[in-house]
């Protein structure tokens, strides 16, 4: 195998053949390009480049050609040739800001030459990485595209690059008069309470945040750094330092998919205060207005506990939410949607981690340590690291879906989504019972979670069964053993497959197959997209793919049909009308009886709950 180029964090040589086919199977997406690059490398090669390494990385594939949202493998003609130009070019400092640890490999698929390159996102300090040495230059990864930097993406990016944290950041006001005597006593009050805490009652209170590091000396005289001013501030020298709310708290009486129709929230909290006071009024005035108080009695104590089972998750999703947000952005804010089946929390501001680090444990690098370390000394956010894996497990001892998170870094966004739904169903144990296989509590989670994602990484595992890493890869290989799920790269993992294709009748494959769409077609009509809402209600007559894409409103024809339209195909809801020639120019789509009865099910809960508005 030909490899060039140093090694880095994410790897690509030893791809297997079943990993090349399942990247070239993706069509274009956010990690992956396609190039036809037979002789020569396509200028735009190196645009993707630079978005790869701002965004999220990604694969760039060259000897593949792009044809009417299709793929053909062409191959590399001059392999030689097309590596030398394109991995000398990226050494030149005249032609990419800074150099990046591409990893190569040369694979052969149809007798033809693939060249695979692995582009990593870069740290934060080398970001933006531009072309030519123009920073204007710069892109980022959007769906399938390569998109310029705006003004506002290319200034997050120089302020994230900072060595110096803006937490950290002197402002000039005066530290006698800057900071609200009541959080400050609070927060004295709980740190003098928190195990391990040294006492520092005989100090002002301008001595004790000095002692926290939260004052700095600049010219000789003392000055509040940002992160002082942003926990403590009054309402002045806040409001001066962040001219917009902190969070925006809205409550609805329904559930997220009938909110997304038009409902309004039936409950609204702005803070607009420092964040002790916001995180005060957060327990205080949002969450103990929804949350459950079951009443308990510890029986080695006999002591009353009556903390809400999901209080953990709901702490650290608050916490992250505070210490965690670009402070520096002015034009977003932090919002907490509440609704009867799920809470979402976004926040303006990326985590710098990789995705698939984020449930590691371990100190990580954060965008406001001052504020991180501030919290974690009163005991919030307790364990370093550990906040994400603690709303997962928290989440998992509820018997939940895992939360969903989204670390969005060309928008710089972050979301954290908590499903109350059930991961494991009582009609899933049913299905287990049929597969004829005997399953742990553990795997039987397992199993329900490659029911639901399409690639399962093992820190999912991990955070679903509450197992070490090493407990995570013996319930995997016993499920793979048993052929339940199957390995599809180092560290994810997939429903078999034979498990997700939909069977034509019940004569041909049982009842066990039959029991086994049935799974899949109950758990996609749980989770529909609006895109497949509007699938099934278009398909009540045959309808092109055209036809769908406009219904839908939807531009990615590849992504639209992955996405959207594949598991409505798979789980039985959809069918085509020539499955024998899946491209066929005729083909189109229709709803079958299970799609038909979901359909009638879809407009008589909505007849329901607008009798129930209306009385």
């Amino acid at each position: 195998m030909h490899r060039r180029g140093s090694t880095g964090a994410h790897r690509v040589d030893g791809m297997t053949q079943d990993e090349l086919i399942e990247l070239l199977r993706r069509h274009e997406w956010r990690d992956v390009e396609f190039k036809e690059a037979q002789r020569r490398v396509p200028r735009d090669a190196y645009e993707t480049v630079s978005a790869f390494a701002n965004t999220e990385g990604g694969h760039l594939v060259f000897g593949v050609r792009k044809c009417d949202h299709e793929m053909e493998i062409v191959g590399v003609l001059d392999i030689d040739k097309v590596q030398n130009e394109f991995l000398s070019t990226l050494r030149q400092p005249d032609k990419i800001s800074a150099t990046i640890d591409i990893v190569e490999e040369l694979h052969t698929q149809d007798d033809s030459n693939l060249l695979i390159f692995y582009v990593p996102e870069v740290h934060r300090s080398d970001k933006p990485i531009f072309l030519n040495g123009d920073i204007r230059r710069a892109f980022v990864r959007s769906g399938g595209c390569d998109v310029r930097c705006s003004d506002q993406e290319r200034n997050r990016f120089l302020i994230d690059a900072a060595a110096q944290r803006p937490d950290g950041h002197p402002v000039d006001c005066d530290p006698s008069t800057a900071f609200d005597a009541d959080s400050v006593r609070w927060y004295r009050f709980v740190y003098e309470g928190t195990a391990g805490n040294r006492s520092y009652a005989e100090l002002s209170d301008t001595h004790f945040l000095a002692e926290m590091g939260l004052l700095v000396n600049q010219a000789g005289e003392s000055r509040p750094t940002r992160a002082a001013v942003l926990m403590f501030g009054t309402n002045p020298a806040f409001r001066q330092l962040l001219p917009r709310p902190v969070v925006d708290c809205q409550r609805f009486a329904t559930s997220r998919a009938n909110a997304d129709t038009g409902d309004r929230w039936s409950d609204r909290l702005v803070l607009e205060e420092n964040l002790v006071r916001s995180w005060r009024s957060l327990i205080q005035d949002w969450y103990e207005k929804f949350a459950e108080h079951p009443f308990r009695v510890d029986p080695g104590t006999m002591r009353r506990n009556d903390t809400p089972p999901d209080y953990r998750a709901f702490r650290e999703s608050m916490v992250n939410l505070l210490i965690h947000q670009d402070y520096s952005d002015h034009s977003r804010k932090a919002a907490i949607h509440h609704y009867t089946d799920q809470t979402v929390f976004w926040n303006p501001g990326d985590a710098f981690a990789a995705d698939r680090d984020l449930l590691e444990p371990g100190e990580k690098e954060v965008r406001n340590p001052r504020l991180v370390l501030a919290f974690r000394r009163i005991g919030l956010s307790e364990h370093a690291g550990w906040g994400l894996r603690d709303i997962f497990r928290n989440w998992q001892q509820l018997g939940n879906v895992p939360p969903r998170i989204t670390n969005d870094k060309r928008r710089k966004s972050f979301e954290l989504l908590l499903n109350k739904e059930a991961l494991l169903s009582e009609r899933q144990r049913t299905l287990h019972q049929q597969l004829g296989v005997t399953l742990t509590d553990e795997a039987a989670r397992v199993l329900a979670l490659a029911y639901r994602e399409p690639n399962v990484t093992l820190s999912q595992i991990e955070t679903a069964t509450a197992l070490s890493r090493s407990g995570a890869v013996a319930v995997a290989d016993e499920l793979a053993r048993q052929a339940l799920i199957q390995r599809v790269g180092s560290d994810r993992y997939s429903l078999a497959t034979h498990l997700r294709k939909t069977p034509a009748t019940k004569e041909q494959v049982g009842d066990q197959a039959v029991g086994t769409r049935k799974l899949a077609t109950d758990h996609v009509a749980r989770s529909l997209t609006e895109h497949q809402r509007r699938i099934i209600d278009a398909c009540d007559v045959p309808r092109s793919l055209a036809d769908l894409l406009a219904r839908a409103e939807a531009k990615n024809r590849a992504y639209f049909r992955r996405k959207h339209l594949q598991p409505l195909l798979e789980a039985g809801i959809v069918r085509m009308t020539n499955p024998a020639k899946p491209s066929a120019p005729n083909q189109r789509y229709v709803l079958t009886e299970d799609g038909v009865a979901l359909s009638a099910a879809r407009a008589a809960s909505a007849r329901e709950d607008c009798r129930d508005s209306q009385t």
